[in-house]
């Protein structure tokens, strides 16, 4: 299973005495979707992490870096028997993964038995940061709680009086509509104004029949509704609310950053003037995001993405933590100090992480214009998860 990770390196002669001599490669195990519906989000994170790695000639703390790839077919019933693959049987170094966060639930739970290095580059599950967070494990994206704070706060800021929430009724959304609620209290608190959520309407998924839905929040009649739906979902969403008049009802449609991520093309004219939040935008307007945007494009030959910013931090945070031992993973204390001390100048702004080893990182607001999600301003500069019940040690 194992995959050289650079697509710059040069396989040449050396004595046998000189290559003898080599220090063993750190082996960062991948567990990530490689088929099925989330494949092209593992792509677009392996894609950018083999890019940070390549840009370091594959050398990081003196040591040659080897990707161990295994598709985990985003199926929780298989975590369990991949994650111990991963870590018993490849003897990976430091483990990274998953997309979902069903899977990420029983990756954590063994990482924190055998205590391995572990990145999650994607999955949101708020239990990683929060009841299961261990010192060894760490979050490159975000909380699915942090994306649904700052839209909140916003929407209070605003005056919207009566909000409804309309989401995917599993723990994403669930997790998602209570960042909601607690930004909006907190933006109504600060405000000294008045609101209310008139209404929450959970939708089982991954059911995307949303014809009594929009019927119910249209005789509702509230100033906005903030959502939670991505992919395929999002798409028959945004185009069904349009399609059902909504759009020009004066009920503002928002969500989080999912919402609109990598579907404008699909929902068309449906989806300009949406308004969402997230941790990145392709239209960031600082020198790292457009160098990694050009970059990626050059070895890709294809648009980065949030999914990609996300991978190309986790090697980020990788190097961080092998340069501060030289490459001597058996540092582990060290290793992992260096990490939870690191600030990354990342495409998606300043990143740092939370005592739980969430990041800490800007959310902006965003608009879709011409089919592109624009930032509009930071909602929320440095927001951090809450990282309820977290107990390290």
């Amino acid at each position: 299973m194992g995959a050289a990770a650079g697509a710059g390196a040069i396989a040449g002669f050396a004595p046998t005495k000189f290559a003898i001599a080599q220090p063993a490669k750190v082996r960062v195990g991948l567990l990530l979707p490689y088929s099925g519906t989330f494949a092209r989000i593992g792509e677009a994170i392996t894609n950018a992490m083999v890019m940070r790695f390549a840009q370091a000639k594959d050398m990081m703390g003196g040591r040659e870096i080897e990707l161990v790839k295994l598709d985990s077919e985003a199926a929780p019933p298989k975590a369990t028997e991949n994650t111990s693959k991963l870590v018993n049987s490849e003897k990976v170094d430091v483990l990274v993964g998953p997309v979902h966060s069903g899977v990420a639930m029983a990756m954590a739970k063994i990482a924190r038995e055998e205590g391995v290095i572990t990145v999650i580059p994607n999955a949101g599950a708020d239990q990683i940061t929060g009841p299961l967070c261990a010192p060894n494990i760490f979050r490159a994206s975000f909380s699915n709680w942090q994306p649904g704070y700052p839209m909140g706060r916003v929407l209070a800021e605003e005056g919207k009086k009566r909000v409804a929430l309309c989401y995917w009724n599993y723990g994403a959304g669930q997790q998602s509509a209570q960042g909601f609620k607690d930004g909006y209290a907190d933006g109504l608190k600060e405000t000294g104004g008045d609101g209310e959520i008139v209404k929450e309407i959970g939708v089982p998924f991954p059911d995307v029949e949303f014809q009594s839905v929009l019927s119910e929040i249209a005789a509702l009649k509230p100033d906005a509704v903030y959502t939670f739906f991505a992919g395929g979902g999002a798409v028959k969403f945004v185009k069904d609310w349009a399609a059902a008049g909504l759009k020009d009802s004066g009920i503002e449609l928002t969500g989080a950053g999912f919402l609109t991520e990598g579907v404008t093309e699909a929902q068309g004219e449906a989806a300009e003037g949406l308004r969402t939040t997230l941790h990145y935008a392709d239209t960031l307007d600082n020198e790292v995001n457009k160098i990694f945007r050009r970059n990626y494009k050059e070895m890709w030959g294809k648009e980065a993405d949030v999914y990609g910013v996300q991978g190309y931090d986790t090697a980020e945070l990788i190097r961080i933590g092998l340069e501060a031992v030289d490459g001597d993973v058996g540092a582990k204390d060290d290793m992992i100090a260096a990490m939870a001390g690191a600030t990354i100048d990342s495409p998606r702004g300043p990143l740092s992480l939370s005592p739980a080893h969430n990041p800490v990182q800007n959310f902006y607001l965003r608009k879709v214009v011409n089919g592109v999600n624009t930032v509009e301003r930071i909602a929320v500069e440095a927001l951090a998860d809450p990282a309820k019940g977290c107990r390290m040690g």
